[in-house]
């Protein structure tokens, strides 16, 4: 077996592509270093134009979280779905359970063997098989604040330069959406992922992401 790191950009690029497909877009992204520009990609939605599915049509009281308990519920329950199928169809048995929040657990999610080296264990399963289950979670995401979101990831990029990963890019906000940092060039990355300095960086500053941001940047 092929032990594999998550590429946080090649997850990222794969949301794009399973929004691309015949099926309600995404609507809420994790994972990944690069440029998105859309929140399939990663992005959060400034205060006045938070994006997320936080609706809650059956009335439910808001939470001191932000979003409803019933649809912080929802989000848990078809991350938890997704996670089942992972484990079940998509070729990662030891695919972690979601976080309490609901948010997927990347520290876990790093650790996995990929039988395949492609890298699948992170983009819906072998063949996409649990697309459809990925797509669902992602829609139901409670809203977000981009701003507070921004913040701590300009905080992690900074904490993470300080570490000695130099390269490490901040975010940045455009159009009332919060672009994750890191990586400056997916196509060709320059920043060495598999070092003990990246690594070593990682750990120091995960306590800098707000839950929910940890596979974003």
């Amino acid at each position: 077996m092929t032990h594999h790191t998550t590429s946080r950009a090649a997850f990222r690029r794969t949301l794009a592509a399973l929004a691309a497909l015949p099926v309600l877009a995404l609507a809420v992204g994790c994972g990944g270093d690069g440029d998105s520009a859309t929140r399939v990609e990663g992005v959060a939605s400034a205060p006045g134009g938070k994006t997320g599915d936080s609706k809650d049509s059956g009335g439910g009281s808001k939470d001191s979280g932000g979003g409803s308990a019933k649809g912080k519920s929802a989000f848990y329950d078809a991350q938890l779905d997704y996670v089942r199928c992972m484990r079940a169809k998509g070729g990662a048995k030891d695919f972690p359970d979601p976080k309490l929040s609901g948010h997927l657990d990347w520290d876990k999610i790093n650790e996995l063997e990929d039988p395949t080296g492609t890298g699948e264990v992170t983009k819906g399963g072998k063949d996409g098989v649990c697309a459809d289950e990925l797509r669902k979670a992602m829609r139901l995401e409670p809203e977000r604040d981009a701003q507070k979101d921004y913040e701590s990831m300009l905080a992690h990029a900074t904490c993470m330069r300080d570490h000695g990963v130099s390269e490490f890019q901040n975010p940045t906000m455009s159009a009332g959406n919060a672009i994750p940092g890191g990586e400056p060039d997916p196509t060709n990355p320059r920043i060495d992922t598999e070092s003990s300095v990246y690594k070593q960086a990682r750990e120091a500053c995960k306590d800098k992401l707000l839950d929910g941001l940890d596979g974003m940047q």
